[in-house]
């Protein structure tokens, strides 16, 4: 399934490359949330929250009660997960307040999961060079995804895996990663980096995984 994603920096829609580069820039907000009343999920991010450096609340909260979303980006505690599920968001995304340096803060994960239940939070494991990368992913920790998965798996509904290295390259996701952390977690996995054309949303389906994409969607490589 085809998720596509709305990321919010500056009170725009972007596109970056890794999480660095400013690609493209959208304020026609009305248009995309037309484009995308169809879907069954959408993914809202904030940027500018996730990089600790403002947010864009009013727009996350206008978006989230207009499509079926998941948020994330900067959420820190149960109590502002608990607010925008409030705002209209159908799940929840939550990233590197779960991380410690070498470990995953299983405290931290046991009171997301309280506060919202599992089925409304969804892990969020980004990856640089085979290492879980966090704060915008400007830093990283000494944990793969798979032994992220194997501490979080009693407390959340889903994951979210962004691989970070061909994120908004446009080159092609690793299908075959997708295919090794589905084998681990009976959780929903999403998947997200890189994603161009429809075959590869088709292959990722047919393993039951699905797929977020930004880039080709708003360059018009992938129809929605």
């Amino acid at each position: 399934m085809l998720i596509p994603s709305i990321d919010l920096m500056g009170g725009r829609i972007v596109q970056l490359v890794q999480g660095e580069k400013l690609k493209l820039a959208f304020d026609d907000f009305e248009y995309w949330i037309d484009r995308f009343s169809g879907y069954s999920t959408v993914q809202l991010i904030d940027l500018d929250a996730a990089m600790r450096q403002g947010d864009n609340t009013v727009l996350i909260e206008k978006i989230a009660s207009r499509l079926p979303c998941q948020v994330g980006g900067g959420i820190r505690t149960p109590e502002r997960a608990q607010e925008l599920l409030g705002a209209g968001a159908h799940r929840v995304i939550v990233g590197s307040v779960l991380f410690r340096h070498d470990s995953v803060d299983t405290e931290v994960a046991a009171a997301f999961s309280s506060a919202i239940g599992a089925d409304q939070f969804v892990a969020s494991i980004d990856t640089k060079g085979g290492k879980v990368a966090v704060k915008g992913w400007k830093e990283q920790v000494s944990l793969t995804p798979e032994e992220a998965i194997a501490q979080l798996d009693p407390y959340c509904g889903a994951y979210l895996y962004t691989h970070v290295d061909t994120e908004g390259t446009l080159r092609g996701f690793p299908v075959e990663r997708a295919e090794t952390l589905h084998g681990l977690t009976t959780r929903r996995l999403i998947v997200a980096g890189g994603i161009r054309e429809q075959a590869e949303i088709d292959a990722l389906d047919r393993i039951g995984v699905d797929a977020v994409a930004g880039m080709a969607v708003y360059t018009g490589l992938l129809a929605t």
